[in-house]
């Protein structure tokens, strides 16, 4: 069995002898080579240059016997592509090149022809595809509209998420709109992945949390609904939501077919209160990878053993892997888990 294939068994929940494993934002500061390549390009020209975004997709590759690649990109090229662009502040964070207030703005924003605008996007996956061979799994990925209304609407990072928030309580007209703008958007960006080569795909509503839980279903997970719906069909969509545990059971009957868990909840626990026909992906501590290998092998063991005898586990950190993370570390989790039975 191939990486490729061990890793779409586990997403259709087939027993395996031991979980495949990938690790979010593989490629991180956390590796030299990474540090080499950043220190001539700006992220944003990575992102932007298929060449240079396919190697630091395979970097980790090279290094470790993972099961898959995520491609290298950003969530927010796809409000770019829509025409609100963005940069990095120079004292950390995201900066929009100007907040959306007003319907106005809204309707400049133009979600026609956004394949073509992230077509870079597209050329990335092709020459990864083309590297990996069909021998490992290549996930491409986007934010869920919600995640990517949050900086439209704030400006860019926030501590608070007030402006978003009031827009939903306030003005539910606009930020239907909006939403609706961005799932158009993100169907057509998901369609584009899946004809250059990615396996599956992974919808990161990295700000779910921050919802009241009755409001979810109408701010988030009814518009990610509509997304994995618009896919062709049985194809492997992972919805991860980070700080959501109590939505978890929702999003089981989204239509996708691997949730992801973030590190705050028992994976264990979690696997009986879902339905058997839903992969489970996760989670351990991306702490955990900046500590010692003696550290991340007891750990990760404790988490296979919960999971022994379960079908439908992909291995994965609860989150993206810190610029701390060390090496060792990781060589360590790669170690534990392909060696596992």
């Amino acid at each position: 069995m191939t990486s490729r294939e061990r890793f779409l068994s586990a997403a259709a929940c087939q027993p395996l002898d031991r979980p495949p494993l990938w690790v979010m934002r593989q490629a991180g500061r956390y590796l030299p080579e990474y540090r080499a390549l950043k220190a001539k390009s700006s992220f944003l020209e990575m992102v932007r240059t298929p060449d240079l975004a396919a190697e630091v997709t395979l970097q980790p590759l090279r290094r470790f016997a993972l099961d898959a690649a995520i491609i290298f990109s950003d969530i927010l090229v796809v409000p770019e592509a829509l025409g609100q662009g963005y940069k990095f502040r120079d004292e950390g964070g995201i900066a929009m090149e100007f907040r959306l207030e007003n319907r106005a703005q809204l309707d400049r924003l133009n979600a026609d022809g956004v394949a073509e605008r992230l077509d870079y996007m597209a050329q990335s996956l092709a020459r990864v595809k083309k590297e990996l061979k069909g021998e490992k799994a290549l996930l491409g990925f986007g934010g869920s509209p919600w995640t990517l209304a949050t900086y439209m609407i704030e400006g860019g990072s926030s501590e608070d998420f007030s402006r978003i928030k009031e827009l939903f309580f306030t003005d539910r007209p606009f930020f239907d709109a909006l939403m609706e703008k961005l799932t158009r958007a993100v169907i057509e960006f998901f369609h584009m992945q899946i004809r250059a080569g990615a396996d599956a795909i992974q919808i990161f509503d990295s700000w779910g949390g921050i919802i009241a839980g009755q409001d979810y279903e109408a701010a988030s997970l009814r518009w990610m609904r509509e997304i994995i719906g618009a896919m062709p069909k049985d194809f492997p969509i992972i919805l991860y939501a980070k700080g959501a545990p109590m939505q978890l059971t929702d999003m089981a009957f989204s239509g996708a077919k691997v949730l992801g868990v973030d590190w705050t909840v028992d994976l264990g626990v979690v696997r009986r209160l879902v339905p058997d026909n839903v992969a489970l992906q996760g989670n351990l501590d991306p702490v955990l990878m900046n500590t010692t290998p003696e550290i991340v092998r007891r750990e990760a063991t404790r988490l296979l053993e919960t999971m022994r005898g379960t079908r439908g586990h992909i291995f994965n950190l609860g989150h993206g892997i810190t610029p701390a993370a060390k090496v060792e570390c990781m060589q360590a989790l790669v170690e534990t888990v392909t060696q596992w039975k």
